[in-house]
Formats: structure tokens, sequence, C-alpha cells
């Protein structure tokens, strides 16, 4: 019989998030239970319970370590593209990417395995900090136009338009339509947008400066 592994406090939470999220990728939020996250941890079975008030609760946690990573892949990513439409398709392309390298994860940080996920505000706080390089960036790379509003809106729309394909893709919408000639469908889809979103952005920028 495997002996539990001696764990600091931190460490063991830590380690029951990546066991957790292990399980999730390999078997889906169905699947998981608090002996078999702590089996895969190699800890007691009654050590998540010192941790979290139940399996929501831990999914919930998950989730929230999601959205950190996808944060994280976000900022980096604005920071090494280029400026406008080039960071706009980059962002756009880490999204999609990651939900497709991390599928049941995305599922579950967007609503799968959770029944209210307003009793989880840090969640939603994580969740914000994953939308805000998108938002940053667009406000960066259009300085001429002042309307937040007009940002917010452009930002909730590429986040939408990512969100979407990024659905597509894992659930295979999108496989095997790719032309070997053509840039794939979700690349090609968001060179689309930020065409015209710069566009749009750029004629918001004209009336504020006429008015």
């Amino acid at each position: 019989m495997q002996e539990p592994r001696p764990y600091h406090h931190g460490d063991l939470r830590r380690a029951l998030i990546a066991a957790a999220t292990e399980l999730l990728e390999r078997e889906g939020a169905e699947a998981l239970s608090f002996r078999a996250v702590a089996r895969t941890a190699g800890v007691s079975q009654s050590a998540p319970y010192n941790h979290f008030s139940g399996k929501e609760d831990l999914l919930a946690t998950v989730a929230e370590a999601g959205f950190r990573a996808l944060a994280t892949s976000q900022a980096e990513t604005a920071a090494h593209a280029h400026a406008g439409e080039a960071r706009m398709i980059a962002l756009g392309l880490d999204y999609i990417g990651f939900a497709a390298d991390h599928p049941q994860l995305y599922r579950l940080m967007f609503g799968v395995g959770v029944a209210d996920w307003h009793a989880y505000p840090h969640v939603s706080e994580a969740k914000h900090a994953s939308f805000a390089p998108i938002r940053a960036a667009l406000a960066g790379d259009f300085p001429s136009t002042r309307d937040a509003a007009a940002i917010e809106h452009a930002a909730v729309a590429a986040w939408g338009l990512a969100h979407g394909l990024a659905m597509l893709r894992i659930d295979g919408s999108l496989a095997r339509r790719d032309a070997p000639d053509q840039p794939p469908a979700e690349e090609a889809a968001l060179q689309l947008f930020a065409r015209g979103l710069a566009h749009a952005l750029a004629g918001v920028g004209k009336v504020e400066k006429s008015s």
C-alpha cells in the first residue's frame, strides 16, 4: 500500500488542485471524487476535506486556477505580439490554443460541473483577470478611441468570438475542414474580425475628434 506523502499545508492544497486537474483532464468532471483526488495526489483520503468544503468547492478552485493560467498566457502573448490587428489575432489563437490543450478544464471554467458559480466570487475575479489582457490591448493599440464603452464592447466581441471558436475546436466542429493552402478556420476568422474591428475603432476615433 502506498504511504501518504508528507506535505506542508499550502503545498498539500496545491498538490490536491494539481491532482484534481489531472483527473479532470483525463476523465471529466463527473469522475472526480475526493477519494480519487487523494489517491492521485498520494495523500490520505481525509486530506481533501481539510481544504475544500465539497466537490463543487474543489471544482471551483480548479476553475479559478485555470483562469489564472489563461490570464498569464494571454498577458505573455500580448507582451510579445506586434500591436494592432496582429496582437488581436495572436491573443485569439492563444485563447483557442489554451482551450484545445485543456478541453475538460476549459469546459469546467465555463459552467460544467458547478451548479451556482455566484457562490464562488474568487472564480469571477479570476475570469475577469483572464479577460483583462484583451481589454488592455485594445485600449493600448487604439489610443485614438477614448470612448471606454466602445473599447469594452470591442473587448466583449473579441472574447465572444474567441470563446465560440474555442468551443467549436474542442468539440471537433472545425476538425479536418482546413484546406492545405489556407490558414486554419479559426485563424482566418480572427483575421477577418481583427481587420473589421480595427476599422470600426478607427472610425470611432475619427468621430470623437470631429465632435
